[in-house]
């Protein structure tokens, strides 16, 4: 599949921004319509490297946001269902050039292309080398849930110089003085977790949440994105009225998992979607900080 966009939901009118740029855009959009943008997490080369970029183009045609994992066989924050995803992935042949080549397909499609990545791969790979492929085959930034912040100075200085947004997960326990620290180096959105522990939880979101994401508002002027653990379009409710942007992962998995056959898959996929963003609408509250 190439870069031509061929979906039903177009890109913005005008001329395309730098990715970063049209990452901001994109948010701006869901802002100004009142709602949350919606985030979808698919590790690249799942369930095949070819049918992974027919269920990115149809969840594209739906989604504010792709968050397109960088396959690693020990992923600390990822729970079974995304492990196996990624073990399926790795199995099938992936490679870092799938990565690129479903982030460059995706380049004129309406949605923004974030990649969630593990420290050790990009560092295998190349902190420079990766973060200028990722700018060029058009990611706006990379999400790196397991860099501390006192270690990220060489990733930061490579993600700077090729224009890519950092995107750190936050902890809730995380002192001010940290947190602010963190938010300064960030760029795109701060990404905050609605359930403590690793991504797949079926169970009630945190309660201290909305409390949460309001200390975040507090000391930065970035999006709040809210993931891990978000499995129902309820739950994408709830989070989409706290949040600039709601992220789910492993209940789309399970979805396209339960789906027989390619076809099914990629509508699975795509009627999953659908049926989150129905209702990130905020229709009865005020709207949503920048």
């Amino acid at each position: 599949m190439n870069a031509t966009w061929r979906g039903t939901r177009q890109p913005p009118a005008g001329p395309v921004p730098n990715a970063p740029a049209r990452f901001d855009q994109v948010l701006a959009h869901a802002r100004a319509d009142n709602r949350a943008a919606l985030a979808t997490y698919l590790p690249a080369g799942y369930p095949t490297q070819a049918q992974s970029l027919r269920i990115l183009h149809r969840l594209a045609e739906v989604t504010d946001v792709i968050e397109l994992g960088w396959p690693y066989s020990e992923p600390s924050l990822d729970g079974p269902v995304i492990q196996k995803a990624a073990a399926q992935s790795l199995a099938a042949g992936f490679r870092v050039r799938h990565l690129l080549e479903s982030i460059h397909s995706l380049a004129a499609s309406p949605a923004s292309v974030l990649v969630m990545a593990y420290y050790p791969p990009l560092f295998r790979y190349g902190l420079d080398r990766a973060a200028h492929d990722l700018a060029q085959a058009g990611a706006a930034g990379v999400i790196l849930p397991d860099l501390p912040i006192e270690e990220a100075h060489g990733w930061l200085s490579a993600a700077r110089s090729a224009g890519l947004h950092t995107v750190f997960v936050v902890a809730p326990s995380t002192h001010d003085a940290r947190l602010t620290r963190i938010c300064s180096a960030a760029g795109g959105m701060l990404y905050a977790p609605a359930v403590p522990g690793i991504t797949g939880s079926t169970g009630p979101l945190h309660p201290a949440l909305p409390a949460f994401v309001h200390r975040l508002r507090t000391v930065t002027d970035l999006p709040i994105g809210v993931g891990i653990g978000i499995s129902t379009a309820a739950q994408a409710q709830a989070a989409s009225r706290i949040a600039d942007v709601t992220i789910v992962g492993s209940a789309l998995i399970r979805a396209i998992d339960a789906a027989q056959g390619t076809c099914q898959q990629e509508e699975a996929a795509a009627d999953f979607a659908r049926a989150l963003t129905a209702g990130l609408h905020r229709r009865d509250t005020p709207r949503a900080a920048a």
